[in-house]
């Protein structure tokens, strides 16, 4: 090792080599998966946006108990703020958004409490997780966060702190592609085995054999012509000319021997297991028919959301709301509308309800945001002697 490798390493700053085996040159390429990397997984992506969007979207409602019944507080602060806008730059949508995304590429997401005179909420700003740090102190967690150089420190109850998955610390969350890196990982290398594939001219080239021994910069020296000459897809078919007794060795491996397109199908599989997402909510279709796409649908919201959901409601009750507050008021996301089936099924329930005397009209309108009757629940109900479509009795022999 000479004077200045030794120098470079001693300050970490070592220089590898690019030249593989037999002094080929090989590719680098990081092998650690960030958020932004895992993100280029078109998978990860859609199962990421599909729960972000969908939380977000959902009306988010401040309720007050009154009694056994409870009302929306629309005159509360907090209100407005999980409503409407969580700060003067953000709407609620995409301020929940992005803490839901960041709780699933990070498994934490932070945001500052900005109180008013009276100490409830009036504004909540996104602290970008990289930048933050978690201490544990004899007094509770203090949560620092550096932003342009300058260090700020938040006490617990100034921080409103969302996680995926409680780790061993017992503080910070743990994320799906933290925890299952492995999976991401390989549907990355496929991925760019894809893209070096076509890159290549959709096949791979072959080996090049020579008749006598050449050194490390021969060897680099032709591959660096070789590539420019006959990789790349607008160099694909091309014909070669070898002289001094080069032998070229074509290789018939293609993708359909490699599996790669059932890997790549499979790789869907495994990353929507990560986020507990069905397959046919991030467009994969192969299993999917009419009858089941339905029900799918339906256990994204009971089996892939519910956790989710509740998460937020629980830490809006824990770090937003005060004791007394909690007494009195609540929020919860509003999920009928995710619920509802076709026009046939809530109109065969809708009818199930009122018969029983569960429900009203004026409900069953409301729930269909239709305008409200005066008087409709005091009407007697309409008779209907033959529902169309409903068969007659079959005839008797008698």
């Amino acid at each position: 090792m000479s004077l200045v490798q030794r120098v470079l390493s001693a300050v970490g700053l070592e220089k590898r080599s690019t030249l593989g085996v037999n002094g080929w040159p090989i590719p680098l390429s990081a092998s650690a998966v960030t958020p932004a990397s895992a993100q280029g997984v078109s998978a990860v992506y859609a199962c990421v946006q599909a729960i972000a969007e969908t939380t977000a979207s959902l009306p988010l409602i401040l309720f007050k108990r009154t009694g056994d019944d409870r009302e929306r507080a629309s005159d509360h602060p907090l209100y407005r703020v999980l409503h409407d806008m969580a700060n003067p730059e953000q709407t609620a949508l995409e301020f929940r958004e992005y803490m839901q995304a960041c709780v699933l590429l990070r498994g934490n997401a932070f945001a500052r409490i900005v109180r008013g005179y009276d100490g409830q909420v009036r504004e909540l700003w996104p602290l970008n997780p990289d930048t933050v740090q978690v201490r544990r102190t004899p007094s509770g967690l203090v949560y620092e966060h550096t932003q342009e150089g300058v260090l700020t420190r938040l006490l617990a109850h100034e921080v409103l702190h969302l996680r995926h998955r409680l780790g061993d610390d017992g503080v910070l969350g743990v994320s799906p592609i933290t925890a299952a890196r492995g999976v991401v990982e390989l549907a990355l290398s496929e991925q760019e085995h894809g893209k070096n594939t076509f890159t290549n001219g959709a096949k791979l080239l072959g080996v090049l054999k020579f008749p006598g021994k050449l050194k490390p910069e021969q060897r680099q020296a032709i591959a660096a012509s070789w590539a420019s000459q006959y990789a790349g897809g607008a160099n694909a078919g091309r014909t070669a000319v070898l002289d001094e007794g080069v032998d070229f060795q074509a290789l018939s491996m293609s993708l359909e021997d490699a599996q790669w397109i059932e890997a790549r199908k499979f790789s869907v599989i495994e990353v929507c297991r990560l986020f507990r997402v069905p397959p046919v909510i991030v467009q994969s279709m192969e299993e999917a028919n009419y009858s089941n796409s339905v029900e799918l649908a339906r256990q994204f919201i009971t089996l892939s959301l519910r956790r989710h959901l509740v998460a937020w409601e629980q830490a809006i009750a824990k770090q937003l709301l005060t004791e007394a507050g909690r007494r009195s008021y609540f929020a919860e996301h509003q999920v009928e509308g995710l619920l509802r089936g076709d026009s046939a099924n809530r109109a065969a329930f809708y009818s199930s309800g009122i018969a029983s005397g569960w429900m009203l009209k004026s409900e069953a309108r409301k729930l269909e945001n239709l305008p409200a009757i005066e008087g409709i629940d005091d009407a007697p109900p309409t008779q209907i002697s033959n529902p169309i479509g409903a068969p007659l009795p079959y005839p008797s022999k008698q």
